[in-house]
């Protein structure tokens, strides 16, 4: 068994890689591709703050290198072997990393291979590697020396980044400009300079729009020695180690361990882990209530339609699950919500949410006070996710009965329950012991499938009522097509619906002993 298990496990590895990638692929062939969403996010803003923003997006999410690059660092974040420099961790928990190195300037090896800057401005950008100035405004009282120092590098390095950009997009104008003037064909598409085209020409230098190139040109060569000489010196303030290091190193500055990076969220600017750390609970605590009244009900239900096999239990219990399961959720929670939870009706139930609006001044458990009895917290819980526990619940009677009644017919006509009825075991005995221990194996299989969507969440539950859980998570990261949330989500999803699967077999073992896996 053992052996068995060890196999599974180091065949979920590629298994999660071939998942993960095909959903990558998926948001990287989505109109406008992975970045598309968030280089928008920000509507309408000025140059050097879009660029800014840009800069940001292509340290974070790495959106300028090519797709399967992006694949490739995101699947090194998520693995617990690290590969280079560890990481540095900061006191919220956030991780610091080397920064990322810059792309050259376009046409850096042709047009403008033969610019250099002035001797002067050469002279204050070599000055400028120096260790950052302190004072500058990015440190807290109390922090070191090499903190602030990290910060102000860290600052004015994404400073130069943005500046870069913005100088790129200038020469991406004067290009158009210049190829509108003297006609090169492809090299403009969807308003857009293609740089191989140019690259494999002369300039003009006759042209009238040459001294914009020109210009733009130098304007670029400068932003990126800038930005060269601030990476340099942010290098540095990092390798003087401002925070601890992640994980343990097992070769230093290149092979070490350390927890998985599910990375940050760039819809709500938190770490990925924290948001699922927060809805998570909101999801198990509705399932592990639905849960144990779906078994509790159906299990015994179809039991008792097996032992009376065509009797109006049988038949009356069969008709009401299925009327059940064939009324669809939205409806039935826009009812609830409409008559039950509505104080123009009913007004039973809270209308939406986990907790009311004086749930923090309320003891833990019930009690009675000198205003009398107050619910108390876990009451005032129960109370408002009554209404969409009933929506997960009432579904699964169906499937779950049916399915238990299925299995046990099936076992009541077996040689052994005949042999064991002729020997005088009392029918309580037959029906526990033989008939329903043999019919487990399906209800296994129905049992490790339902327990990965307890952690998916119910997206129609969740919404309908207001619930900040993971179904919630997962319909907003879809809606703002959030890399990072949706990756992580799908990972977790995945990796827990193949242990899912690997605890059935070893469960099967059990209910089963003639299965064996040695």
């Amino acid at each position: 068994m053992l052996g068995y298990i060890v196999r599974r496990l180091f065949l979920m590895i590629p298994t999660l890689i071939g998942i993960t990638f095909l959903v990558f692929m998926l948001l990287a062939m989505s109109p406008g591709g992975i970045g598309a969403s968030l280089r928008v996010s920000g509507g309408q803003m000025e140059s050097s703050k879009a660029a800014l923003v840009e800069s940001y997006l292509e340290d974070r999410y790495g959106l300028d290198d090519p797709v399967l690059m992006q694949y490739l660092r995101w699947l090194g974040r998520i693995s617990p072997i690290k590969i280079g420099e560890q990481d540095q961790v900061k006191p919220t928990g956030g991780l610091v990393r080397p920064p990322k190195a810059l792309n050259p300037p376009p046409l850096f090896e042709s047009w403008f291979a033969d610019f250099e800057l002035p001797e002067g401005r050469v002279a204050e950008i070599e000055a400028s590697k120096g260790t950052a100035a302190a004072g500058t405004g990015v440190g807290r009282e109390g922090e070191s020396l090499e903190v602030i120092e990290y910060k102000a590098a860290a600052k004015n390095y994404a400073k130069a980044r943005a500046d870069y950009l913005v100088s790129k997009k200038e020469l991406d104008k004067a290009l158009v400009r210049y190829a509108e003037q003297t006609g090169i064909e492809g090299s403009i598409k969807d308003g857009k300079p293609q740089m191989e085209v140019f690259a494999a020409l002369q300039p003009d230098t006759v042209a009238p729009s040459w001294n914009y190139v020109r210009d733009a040109g130098l304007g670029v060569l400068e932003a990126y020695e800038n930005a060269v000489a601030c990476r340099a010196r942010e290098i540095a303030a990092f390798r003087s180690g401002p925070y601890p290091k992640d994980g343990v190193a097992i070769l230093p500055d290149m092979v070490s361990l350390a927890l998985p990076d599910l990375g940050v969220a760039f819809s709500r600017g938190r770490p990925v882990k924290d948001l699922i750390l927060d809805a998570l609970p909101v999801t198990l605590l509705l399932n592990f209530v639905a849960l144990p009244f779906i078994y509790l009900i159906a299990i015994p239900a179809g039991m008792l339609a097996a032992r009376y096999r065509g009797s109006w239990f049988d038949v009356s219990s069969g008709a009401i699950f299925v009327a059940l399961w064939s009324i669809p959720t939205v409806w039935a929670g826009v009812l609830a919500i409409g008559y039950l939870a509505d104080n123009q009706y009913l007004g039973w139930f809270p209308v939406a949410g986990l907790h009311g609006n004086t749930a923090d001044g309320m003891s833990f458990l019930p009690s009675w006070g000198s205003q009398g009895f107050t619910i108390g917290w876990v009451g005032d819980v129960l109370w408002h996710i009554a209404l969409p526990v009933t929506c997960l619940v009432y579904t699964g009677f169906a499937v779950l009965a049916k399915q238990t009644r299925a299995a046990m017919l099936d076992n009541f006509n077996q040689d052994y329950v005949r042999t064991a009825k002729a020997k005088g075991v009392p029918g309580r005995d037959v029906l526990l012991r033989h008939v329903f221990r043999n019919s487990l194996l399906p209800l296994i299989t129905m049992f490790v499938t339902i327990f990965p969507a307890m952690l998916a969440g119910s997206v129609v539950v969740e919404k309908i009522f207001s619930i900040p859980g993971m179904g919630s998570l997962i319909l907003e990261a879809i809606n703002l097509r959030d890399r990072e949330l949706i990756l992580a989500n799908t990972f977790m999803i995945a990796v827990i619906n193949l242990l899912a699967l690997l605890l059935a077999d070893i469960l099967y073992a059990f209910a089963d002993p003639r299965i064996s896996y040695d």
